[in-house]
């Protein structure tokens, strides 16, 4: 960390430690080598030694993002950013990242993740929007890229891909012929920013229960509606004027013909007032003085109460 390009969780960290310092906390990152950092101590972690042997003396609360493998002498909290595949249970004090994303393990902890607004500048109203846009991992067939590709196209919409490339060999072979869709790789910066800027709508019709997702609120913030499928967080991120979940592809493509009904400056003011990164820090630090107050944050561990299918529907 800092990452230059997408890596949504890396950033959320690094967004949240620089918060909590601003806040006037004192901020230690466990990384592994390669981060550097202005505004937090950095503690090299070594993968062969136990961690409670690498834990500075001085800390008072961890913050985790897995279930610790050893019993730890320090309290600690730990954030699920993913979704688990079967019943284990988790740790007493995790926390999830949506209302939904919690009550599918039986838990009422959740902390909305949050963006920090200055760098993504001031979003624009006034300059033409020439495509949709498709951001996230591409070779992840959950993500359904394909999908997307097939709303843009039956809509008559462009439709810039971040987060893969035309021809992907890893997840079995895959080629996208079609000269209406763009490949833009893993992109961060100064460049996605000035493609959601220039973007109708955010396409994401998923085949899971996204946990979150960042590009949601990313977009939005952009003044991008998003069109996409009522799976996990999104109806909980994505209210009906500022945009449209179905999981049917006719009905996102009937949405997009009359996509000029959303105001893209009202989903951006909707993302400024309930999805910063002082909002999450601040509701954060609540849940740090519950777990040093000696509360665990979870009555009982909770666990993955039903599995769904591998790829949830999506219809014609």
């Amino acid at each position: 960390m800092p990452v230059t390009k997408y890596g949504g969780i890396e950033r959320f960290n690094w967004w949240l430690g620089e918060e909590l310092y601003r806040m006037g906390h004192r901020v230690t990152f466990m990384t592994p080598p390669g981060t550097v950092c202005n505004f937090a101590r950095v503690v090299i972690f070594d993968a062969d030694t136990p961690l409670n042997k690498q834990i500075p003396k001085d800390i008072d609360i961890l913050h985790l993002f897995e279930k610790p493998d050893e019993p730890l002498s320090k309290p600690y909290l730990v954030t699920m950013h993913g979704n688990n595949t079967d019943f284990e249970e988790l740790d007493e004090n995790s926390i999830f990242v949506s209302k939904n994303h919690a009550e599918r393990y039986g838990s009422a902890a959740y902390v909305h993740n949050g963006l920090k607004l200055q760098d993504y500048g001031k979003p624009t109203f006034s300059q033409p929007r020439t495509h949709l846009h498709f951001l996230g991992k591409a070779a992840w067939r959950i993500k359904n890229v394909k999908g997307a590709i097939d709303i843009a196209r039956a809509s008559g919409n462009k439709l810039a891909v971040m987060g893969g490339r035309r021809l992907n060999i890893k997840m079995g072979f895959r080629f996208t012929p079609y000269s209406s869709i763009s490949f833009y790789g893993m992109v961060g910066g100064v460049e996605k920013n000035q493609l959601l800027r220039a973007s109708k709508g955010f396409l994401f019709p998923v085949l899971w229960h996204e946990p979150f997702g960042i590009a949601i609120i990313e977009s939005l913030y952009m003044g991008c509606p998003v069109f996409g499928t009522p799976y996990g967080s999104l109806p909980e991120l994505v209210p009906a004027e500022m945009g449209t979940l179905s999981d049917r592809k006719s009905v996102l493509v009937d949405s997009l013909a009359d996509i000029g009904r959303f105001d893209n400056k009202k989903c951006s003011e909707y993302i400024a007032d309930n999805f910063t990164m002082t909002n999450t820090a601040r509701k954060y630090v609540e849940y740090y003085q519950m777990v040093l107050n000696g509360r665990k944050i979870n009555a009982t561990p909770p666990k993955l109460k039903e599995l769904p299918p591998k790829f949830l529907p999506f219809y014609e």
